[in-house]
């Protein structure tokens, strides 16, 4: 029998760690302008360093997923938490714009490795009939991590600026020791595990197709994702002129709607299957964009905005499930995560484009005519693929 509480230890530590993951990135997307007046660089120039960070992930997601296949999920996990609480710590401390960006590169290859990693040792350890809903827990703490730095940036930034919030960023190093002492390694990898690395590279190329899928279905969601998300703080900013104090409380409204509607659907999921729950999600989302760009009024802003992310976070809360299902035991490690942060990469010019065009037509037009495409693509992307909901891991 499995001892139930190695299965929330292992999926605590991977929404901590996507929590505090999160957390950083969205520190960049809050502090945008004042990073900006600092360094004497544009909106587009700062989003600039948004995109690297995005760029960057699919590298760690490479190295640290072959890691997690090979050696087990538990150590690549925690070299991982280490490697970004440095690189987050260092972003607060750097004297310019162009050591800024090495760091933001160097920060998207943990926050491309941490995902993949935790996501598969929390899922192959949660029980199936819970998946999807234990999915949408574990895939929100990226909006708690946005959250978490909507309250930094409200109680912290007026007194301090945006140098200090970074140095909270060294909190997934004590996290590292919480896996050491208190995760299990995954029973499914130690059933499936392979022998050399000759193996492991003849596994990964036999499964190409669905890689390719991944990718593609991953670049949709992502733009759904980042094309909503990482600029809202300074649409909010340009288009309505508020300032740092109502940013945060409505960019923190947003995301308790995210936190919601990710638990809500991803149990929808488990009921409805998973890629009906998403299109559904998606497809509502459309219907909200005109009240989310062109609020006629604040009350009507802040229902915009909360719905919104309720159902774009709600379909991704379905994404940690449905990619470990949809990914054979043996490469589990690997494949969910590379094909994810492959779908960032793809998708990452997004959030420097946004503002590029938004000086010309406006962020309102912009941001809904950007969101009204995406996510229609990403339903898209996820009826054309397969599901194995609640497949059983580890049995062959």
């Amino acid at each position: 029998m499995k001892d139930s509480s190695d299965h929330r230890s292992a999926l605590l530590a991977g929404y901590l760690g996507w929590t505090l993951d999160a957390f950083d990135f969205f520190l960049v997307s809050i502090c945008l302008t004042a990073i900006g007046r600092e360094f004497h660089k544009s909106d587009a120039e700062v989003a600039a360093s948004l995109l690297l960070t995005l760029a960057f992930r699919p590298l760690g997601a490479f190295l640290f997923g072959l890691l997690a296949d090979r050696y087990g999920r538990r150590l690549p996990l925690m070299l991982d938490l280490v490697f970004y609480s440095v690189v987050e710590v260092l972003t607060g401390l750097a004297p310019n714009y162009t050591t800024f960006l090495i760091l933001r590169a160097l920060f998207g290859i943990g926050m491309g490795g941490e995902w993949g990693v935790g996501a598969s040792l929390a899922m192959e350890k949660v029980p199936a009939r819970l998946r999807g809903v234990l999915s949408g827990f574990l895939q929100q703490g990226y909006a708690t991590g946005n959250l978490l730095a909507t309250i930094c940036f409200f109680f912290l930034f007026p007194r301090f600026g945006w140098r200090p919030l970074f140095f909270i960023g060294g909190l997934p190093a004590l996290l590292a020791l919480f896996v050491r002492f208190r995760v299990k390694e995954s029973e499914v990898w130690e059933k499936t595990r392979h022998e050399s690395w000759g193996n492991l590279g003849r596994a990964l190329v036999s499964h190409w197709k669905l890689f390719l899928y991944l990718a593609f279905f991953m670049m949709t969601m992502n733009l759904a994702s980042h094309g909503t998300q990482d600029l809202y703080p300074t649409f909010l900013e340009r288009q309505w002129h508020f300032d740092v104090g109502r940013r945060a409380v409505l960019n923190g409204v947003s995301m308790i709607g995210a936190i919601i509607g990710g638990t809500l659907i991803g149990l929808f999921s488990d009921w409805w299957g998973r890629r009906r729950a998403m299109i559904a999600a998606l497809l509502g989302a459309v219907l909200v964009v005109p009240l989310w760009a062109f609020a006629p009024s604040l009350p009507l802003l802040f229902a915009g905005a909360f719905l919104i992310q309720f159902l774009v976070q709600g379909a991704w809360g379905v994404i940690p499930a449905h990619l470990a299902e949809l990914s054979p035991d043996s490469v589990r490690g690997f494949l969910p995560g590379f094909g994810y942060q492959v779908g960032v990469l793809l998708s990452s010019p997004v959030v420097y484009l946004e503002p590029a065009i938004a000086r010309h037509i406006g962020y309102s037009v912009t941001m809904a005519g950007t969101a009204a495409v995406v996510f229609v693509m990403a339903a898209v992307g996820a009826w054309l693929g397969k599901e194995r909901r609640a497949v059983q891991f580890g049995q062959g």
